[in-house]
């Protein structure tokens, strides 16, 4: 296979998502709940964390969820919470080890790039911006602005056409086993799969064409 193409995730393969929700937490904590002691402040922040399930709840549903669990002496509404979240969570975006590295290999050998991410136009540009990607890349596919998420074979076959590559010529960097690997599978786009809190989901039939601990073990595959 000759690669011509990589198309990235965004979250926990190029930004380091749970570093950097944790320090939104600890920031939303520090400014509602400041009243509390210091241990059960931290005891909130991982609780949260856990309530969060890696960005895959319904984040209206988990801003409910805080206002009638968390304990407040100034309660918030969920609408004031979801405001909090669009306004400072990406503040807090950084970057995964050797992401540097790894887009500038990338762009030496002359790869076509893209970033494939779901969630919310501002919020997805809001990260990438502070964390100066986006230059390196030929296309970027936010799953709000396609109208579509993945694993929707359809969203795959976007970027393949954006990038005028075949599926046999590129490959899919990615955390999650069903969003990532076994969606871009669909359209016969390999994938390698950076192992880091979603554990391999047997179900799904497949298993990635490569797996990673760190982006820069990359360098040794493409």
């Amino acid at each position: 296979m000759h690669i011509k193409a990589i198309i990235f995730d965004l979250d926990n393969t190029l930004m380091d998502r749970d570093t950097t929700f944790r320090k939104y937490s600890e920031q939303f904590v520090n400014d509602h709940l400041g009243h509390l002691d210091p241990l059960t402040q931290a005891e909130i922040v991982a609780d949260l964390k856990v309530r969060d399930a890696d960005g895959y709840r319904n984040k209206q549903e988990f801003f409910e969820e805080m206002v009638e669990c968390l304990p407040w002496q100034n309660r918030l509404t969920a609408c004031e919470i979801e405001s909090y979240y669009n306004t400072h969570y990406m503040t807090h975006a950084c970057k995964m080890d050797y992401v540097d590295e790894v887009l500038a290999y990338c762009q030496r050998q002359g790869y076509l790039m893209a970033i494939m991410t779901n969630g919310k136009h501002h919020i997805q540009y809001g990260k990438m911006g502070l964390l100066q990607l986006g230059e390196q890349f030929h296309t970027v596919i936010v799953s709000e602005d396609a109208g579509m998420k993945k694993p929707d074979r359809r969203i795959y076959q976007m970027a393949l056409d954006k990038l005028e590559v075949e599926a046999e010529n590129t490959v899919f960097v990615g955390d999650h086993p069903r969003n990532d690997i076994w969606g871009a599978n669909q359209v016969g786009i390999r994938g390698i799969w950076l192992r880091r809190y979603h554990g391999w989901d047997d179900s799904l039939g497949i298993k990635p064409w490569k797996t990673i601990d760190q982006l820069n073990e990359l360098l040794g595959i493409i």
